[in-house]
Parts: structure tokens; sequence; C-alpha cells
């Protein structure tokens, strides 16, 4: 057998493994006509005729301009890949944002992985929410932070522990604040020689729950008075659905000046792809010399930068806002939906899990054991959702993930919480059927 035979072999036993627990990944199609309720694209922007016809006509100017540049960068931005337009787009961005500076990256990965590898020096430690996402893993496994301590999901203080912190499980962020400042070398971060870096994130994806943010800037100013508690948001999840004109929930909860960077991601509610860091003047500068995910690779398109800029203008103008109520209302309604739809069924909780708390984001989790087959029926049925499963989320919290939209109808809300009683309801008789 050569030698890429027998890596193929052994790489099929670590996909027959996945296969065998059930976590086997392939990629798949949306069939046409199906109902989108797993998408991130929050706003329905793409759908907006003004924001299409501005972003065709635009790519024709450029077109017709013989712009060198039209369908690649060309390289590195710190090559040949720079362009007045994606300085342009980073000046109104950080203004509308109310930062001082800011940094385009091709992703909001790219952008966590640049930040958390690099900012973090050898003496420095972070802190994360135990949620925090995949990216924020990767930047801080190649940071050079001297540790990075995790703490219990959207748990500030100290009072707000219960009995299993402590036992295997994060505690809150005082309980592990408070731990660093007390154990050898603590003085170092309580005198500010040493950084703290808090990771968060505005909107969590998974559960769809908002970071209790006020309370975390709170928690850290009480605890490292020097200033060298640093939180750094991930908005990639509450951008063009929080705030004033969809700035973004450090915006709506005015804390700009106390958050240190915040990452925004234009894949979710903006409809595009790609990524900024909010930062200061100083730290653009340091990400633009040691960030090696903007250093090693083709800057942006011309057409990715052009999308970002019509889908910030429409969102600048107010023209999201009808969007935004449309959808929080869409939201209220499918929520109330899937409560009376679980309140008359009563299911067992290994079949249906419900939040008794009305979300605060589009994003409405579903738990149940059993994602694929509920996920697969709400497929069959028209209704385009995803099953959620380990090491994506936490043993033992699997769920399909609902994700409302702006052009979701209600009848659409009314189908799919209808889809999914048909499954609780059927697999409710085959448990009873074996009694």
């Amino acid at each position: 057998m050569s030698q890429v035979n027998q890596l193929d072999a052994s790489l099929n036993k670590h996909l027959d493994r996945r296969k065998a627990r059930d976590m086997f990944r392939s990629l798949t199609l949306v069939p046409p006509g199906t109902a989108d309720f797993s998408s991130n694209a929050y706003l329905s922007l793409s759908a907006q005729p003004s924001v299409k016809q501005t972003f065709l006509s635009r790519l024709q100017d450029a077109a017709h301009a013989n712009t060198p540049s039209l369908l690649g960068s060309g390289g590195s931005r710190l090559l040949d890949g720079n362009s007045p337009k994606a300085e342009a787009l980073e000046k109104t961005l950080a203004a509308f944002h109310s930062a001082p500076a800011s940094l385009l990256f091709n992703s909001a990965m790219d952008a966590n992985v640049g930040l958390f590898s690099c900012v973090t020096q050898p003496d420095d430690v972070v802190l994360y929410d135990e949620l925090v996402h995949a990216s924020i893993h990767d930047g801080m496994r190649l940071s050079r932070a001297a540790e990075k301590l995790s703490f219990a999901h959207s748990t500030v203080w100290s009072t707000e522990e219960t009995v299993e912190h402590g036992k295997g499980k994060p505690e809150s962020l005082e309980t592990v604040l408070v731990g660093l400042l007390s154990r050898p070398g603590g003085h170092l971060f309580k005198s500010g020689e040493r950084n703290v870096f808090i990771s968060v994130e505005g909107v969590y994806s998974m559960d769809g729950d908002v970071c209790p943010l006020k309370d975390i800037t709170n928690c850290v100013e009480r605890w490292l008075p020097k200033g060298n508690g640093l939180v750094i948001v991930d908005e990639a999840h509450s951008l063009g659905v929080f705030g004033e004109r969809g700035q973004g929930l450090v915006s709506e909860l005015g804390l700009e000046d106390r958050v240190w960077a915040r990452v925004m991601g234009f894949g979710k509610a903006m409809g595009c792809s790609g990524g900024l860091i909010l930062c200061s003047d100083i730290t653009r500068s340091y990400l633009i010399n040691y960030a090696r995910t903007l250093i090693y690779t083709t800057a942006m398109a011309l057409p990715s930068l052009i999308s970002i800029e019509v889908a910030y203008e429409f969102m600048m103008s107010g023209g999201a806002e009808p969007l935004v109520h449309r959808l929080r209302n869409l939201v209220k309604n499918a929520h109330c939906l899937l409560m009376e739809m679980y309140e008359r069924l009563k299911p067992p909780s290994h079949l249906l899990r419900v939040s008794l708390v009305e979300p605060k984001s589009s994003i409405i989790p579903v738990f149940t054991d059993h994602p694929r087959s509920l996920a697969g029926h709400c497929q069959q049925n028209g209704f385009m959702v995803r099953p959620i499963v380990s090491p994506t989320v936490p043993k033992g919290t699997e769920r399909i993930r609902l994700c409302l939209h702006a052009a979701n109808t209600v009848d659409e809300a009314v189908g799919i919480v209808s889809a999914i009683e048909s499954w609780v309801v059927s697999q409710m008789n085959v448990s009873k059927s074996r009694l």
C-alpha cells in the first residue's frame, strides 16, 4: 500500500469514528423554495430591491471605469492589495461605530484569530466566556498569553454562582478574577503591569442570549481599576440588530469608551462577507504589523468592499429599521407559538425543551436529544433548519436552531412550529406503542 493510500485509510478511520458517534459533517444544498430558518442573514438585506440595485450599479460603474482590481485585489494589503476604497470604508465604519479606527479582515474568523494571536504578550492572561466562538479559541491557541482561563457563561458576579460552579465547571468572572489577583504574581495585575483580556460575544450564536455587558465592564473595572482589564466583544451576531441604526450592542449600551476592541462580522445581518476590528489607532497599526491573518493573505476584492459599503449605507440611512422592527415582532410571535405547542403537548424533556424566556435576539434554540431526526423532518416539510450537535455545543444541549429573518412570514413561522409539533406527536406515539 502506498503512503497516500495508508494516509487515506487512517483518515477514513477518523471519519468512521465520527459517523459512529453521529457527528459526521457533509456539505448540502438548500432545495429551491425552502423556507429559511437556518441562515444568519437576519435582516434579509439581499432581498431588498434598493440594496441589490445600488450594489449592481456600483459594480457596473467600476467595470466601465476599467478599475484594474475589479475581480481581485491583486495581493496583500501590505503589498498591492490596498485601495482608496478600503481606506475610505474603514474611516466611515469607524466613525459610524464611534471608534477611533478600524481595520478590515477577510472574515470575522480571520479578525478574531489575528487579534487574539498577536496582541497578548507573554505575561498576559485571557479570561473568556466558556461559550465564545471557535475562532477565538484558535486565536488564543496561537497567542503568547501566559494563561487562558474560562468563566461560566454570562455569569459575572460570585453571588450568581450555583452549587455546580467550581465542581469541574467554570466559575463566575468575578471569582476567576479574584483568584488571579490573589495568587503569586497577582500584584502585577493589581498594579496594572500585566494585562488581562476579557473575551465575550454580544449575542451568542447557539443560544441567542445577550451578553450582560454592563455587568462585565463594571466587574472588570472594579477588580482591575488601573485600566489593564481589556474587554473584547465579538459583535458578529449583534451588528445590525442592536443599537441605533444597527450599530451593535456596545453602542446600544453606550460602552464604546469602556470596551477595548470590537470584532464585527459582515456575514450575518449585513448579508455580506468580511470582518472588521474597531480599536485605537495604535492597535490598528500594531495589527497591520503583527496580525498574520491580515499580512499573509490576499486582500478583500472590490465587489466585497462595495457590498459592505452598500449594506452600511442602507443601515445608516435608517432603511433597516422597519426590518428590525418586523424581525422582533416575528421572533416574539414564533416563540409564543412554540410555547403554546409546548404547554399543550407537554413532551418529555428528551424530545423537546424550549426556554420560557422571551428571546432577545433572532435565534431561538429548540433543545432535543434527537436533533438530526427533528431537523430532517422539518426539511422534508419545506423548512430549512440544521441540527446542532456536540462538539459545536456541549454534550447534552443538542438542538435545532431557529434563525428568524425579516423576510420570513407569519405563515412560515406557523408552518415550522406545526412541523415541529407533528414530529413530537409522532415520537410520543412511537414511545406509547412500545409500552
